[in-house]
């Protein structure tokens, strides 16, 4: 009987000890990983039409897009502004009656058509762009993002100008 009651007694005493027993060792592994960004651009058309109109007429108006800038920076409340400028629109030799100046053209950017990611895309005032003017913004901008929009170009046409193709080039930039 004792020999049982010192078997049971070890057996005991030996489970105890395998459910107190220390945890096996750990090893933690730092695991890293990057996010590249591709940066911030902007694509317009490489060219487009107003169409025609007759002799006398005030203006000729007309969408010019889409535009869109693309947002690869991935960045924490980020912000980007598109701004727009143009030049005099010619034809022929250029001379004065060739010429329409550029305070002479006006630019809308309209609504956004699409926009994707997280934050406020809104669009600017445009105005007459013999300087830059504000296009487009996008702010509190969390990781990667774009917006579109159409905007419309308007030309006030001098009474003094006369027939002829005019050419003039119309820049959007980001930053």
């Amino acid at each position: 009987m004792r020999r049982l009651f010192l078997t049971i007694v070890a057996a005991v005493g030996f489970s105890l000890v395998a459910a107190t027993a220390l945890p096996a060792l750990a090893d933690d592994t730092t695991v890293t990983f990057s996010i590249t960004t591709e940066g911030l651009t902007i694509n317009a058309p490489g060219s487009v039409s107003l169409g025609s109109v007759g002799a006398g007429t005030a203006s000729i108006a007309g969408p010019i897009g889409p535009v869109t800038v693309t947002d690869l920076r991935a960045t924490l409340n980020g912000s980007w502004t598109a701004t727009v400028t143009g030049t005099d629109f010619v034809t022929g030799g250029g001379t004065a009656a060739e010429t329409i100046d550029n305070i002479n053209v006006s630019y809308s950017p309209g609504q956004a058509t699409s926009t994707t990611g997280t934050g406020t895309f809104t669009p600017g005032p445009g105005g007459i762009i013999n300087v830059p003017r504000v296009a487009f913004t996008g702010t509190a901008l969390i990781g990667n993002n774009t917006a579109t929009w159409n905007p419309t170009l308007t030309v006030t046409i001098p009474p003094a100008s006369v027939g002829g193709t005019y050419t003039g080039t119309v820049t959007h930039s980001v930053g």
